[in-house]
């Protein structure tokens, strides 16, 4: 038992936990305070890109699910909106892992980065628009379809690349850029 206690203990990093769990503290609380998209959503895209960076990719994969499941828990998404959380939860790791992608294959980090915020953001609204639009017309009201399909369409894609561009401000003040 002594062994496996100390590899345990190796292999858990205390700061890479701290930050972790600091972030997702930040992200799961912040839709409950502040209930405006246009706030929300970018500190929410910067909190997944900077886990992302100091933590890893699992660790951001996961983060990629919490706001979006305590939205809806803590009653700050109606109910008839339930059908769209997976969609978001995606739509999180699809910006997630394009940013991943795009700065450990290009060899230039600023130009890696920026293109996977860009593509990842892009994606992430395309995703979005098009899985509530389909979800909307077999679910939902068509007025209320519409309303929810311009709430995941280009305001999506706006709060992903200001998202992208806190994260860049923190981690190059952070040095992890």
């Amino acid at each position: 038992m002594p062994y496996t206690k100390e590899q345990t203990a190796v292999k858990l990093n205390i700061r890479e936990t701290a930050w972790f769990l600091a972030m997702f503290g930040i992200a799961s609380a912040l839709p409950f305070f502040i209930h405006l998209q246009w706030i929300t959503g970018p500190i929410v895209n910067a909190i997944l890109i900077i886990v992302l960076f100091i933590v890893g990719v699992r660790s951001a994969l996961v983060l990629c699910l919490v706001p979006s499941l305590l939205a809806l828990s803590g009653g700050l998404l109606p109910a008839i909106l339930s059908p769209v959380v997976p969609f978001i939860m995606i739509s999180n790791v699809i910006f997630i892992l394009s940013v991943e992608w795009w700065y450990s294959s290009i060899k230039d980090d600023k130009k890696g980065y920026w293109l996977g915020v860009f593509i990842g953001a892009g994606l992430k609204s395309l995703f979005l628009f098009g899985s509530v639009n389909l979800i909307g017309q077999l679910l939902l009201k068509q007025e209320l379809a519409v309303k929810v399909a311009q709430m995941m369409s280009w305001p999506q894609l706006f709060t992903a690349v200001t998202g992208g561009m806190i994260a860049w401000v923190i981690l190059k003040w952070l040095k992890r850029l």
